[in-house]
């Protein structure tokens, strides 16, 4: 039997991505929408609050959050798992590492599953980046991160409130990859954050990482900025002591080494999630992974925060 799944959150991603991709996936049904709105899509129950739903529908045993981390996320994840449902959290699973942790507590000690997802982690030339790099030392490491903020989040005020993250909500993605396929653990070293008079978190940044055990001279660093206007700009280029080179592109759906394309294929991030969401649930497994949100946590911890020019829609 396919497993009852319902999407709490309707908002953009989880209408572009979330719902074609469980209605795709044959282990799953998906059977309502939780919105304060009482939005819906393809005419599924709605229901204004999560305990209405567990109250009409005791089948449904699955949930997929995707409302904003910020402002609730947490204590909705918390409720799902005590009322003893098993959880997909849309990226980044918290505002907060403190957050996350009690989820994961609360996952094991609820004997509950908790999938806290990096989507740009399923592109299909991730894994082969982290093959081509296992074992190695890098030289260099390059993140260009650049895209326009009115283009991808028009009038979502959130993102420019505490814990809304700034340009860290796309950079995260970046980091998601680069905590996948580095050969070892990377740290954040400094960090420039670029603030708007006007509001409360970075519309650019520039971190510069290290390692326990750094090659001489190496550089690794990232760029993000969210006043990118014209082509959008998602790479992450990496080189290894032995002169190898890796430019991922397109956000990780195109993979070129040494310049010669090895990977170049549509993006299946959302589908490959939940083919991992049903694996999760058949072995009674949580995956929890901090790493990208240790990463944008620290950079705002050391980070040199520098006023910039106001940002208005």
């Amino acid at each position: 039997m396919p497993h009852k799944i319902a999407i709490i959150g309707l908002g953009k991603i989880a209408i572009d991505q979330h719902v074609p991709s469980i209605l795709a996936n044959g282990d799953f049904e998906l059977a309502a929408i939780v919105s304060g709105r009482r939005a819906t899509v393809h005419d599924l129950p709605s229901f204004r609050t999560q305990e209405e739903l567990y109250e009409a529908m005791p089948d449904v045993k699955l949930v997929a959050i995707c409302t904003p981390p910020a402002g609730g996320r947490f204590e909705t994840t918390r409720a799902a798992l005590l009322a003893g449902r098993d959880v997909l959290i849309e990226k980044p699973p918290a505002a907060t590492l403190g957050e996350i942790a009690e989820l994961a507590a609360i996952a094991t000690a609820e004997r509950r599953v908790l999938f806290t997802t990096w989507h740009s982690r399923f592109n299909p030339a991730v894994e082969e980046a982290r093959r081509l790099l296992a074992g190695r030392r890098l030289h260099r490491l390059e993140v260009d991160w650049r895209e326009d903020v009115r283009r991808w989040h028009p009038g979502q005020a959130w993102i420019w409130q505490p814990g809304g993250f700034g340009v860290f909500d796309p950079g995260i993605n970046a980091l998601s990859i680069v905590t996948e396929i580095m050969p070892e653990a990377i740290f954040v070293a400094a960090a420039k954050l670029e603030v708007p008079a006007n509001r409360q978190t970075p519309i650019g940044a520039e971190v510069t990482f290290s390692t326990a055990d750094p090659v001489p001279g190496s550089r690794l660093t990232a760029i993000f900025d969210w006043r990118q206007e014209g082509e959008q700009s998602w790479t992450i280029s990496a080189e290894t002591t032995e002169g190898t080179r890796l430019v991922l592109t397109e956000g990780g759906a195109k993979l070129a080494v040494n310049g010669d394309v090895v990977v170049d294929k549509p993006p299946e991030e959302y589908p490959r999630i939940y083919t991992m969401l049903a694996q999760l649930l058949a072995e009674g497994r949580s995956h929890v992974d901090v790493r990208p949100l240790r990463l944008v946590a620290d950079a705002f911890l050391v980070g040199d925060r520098q006023s910039t020019d106001p940002f208005d829609d």
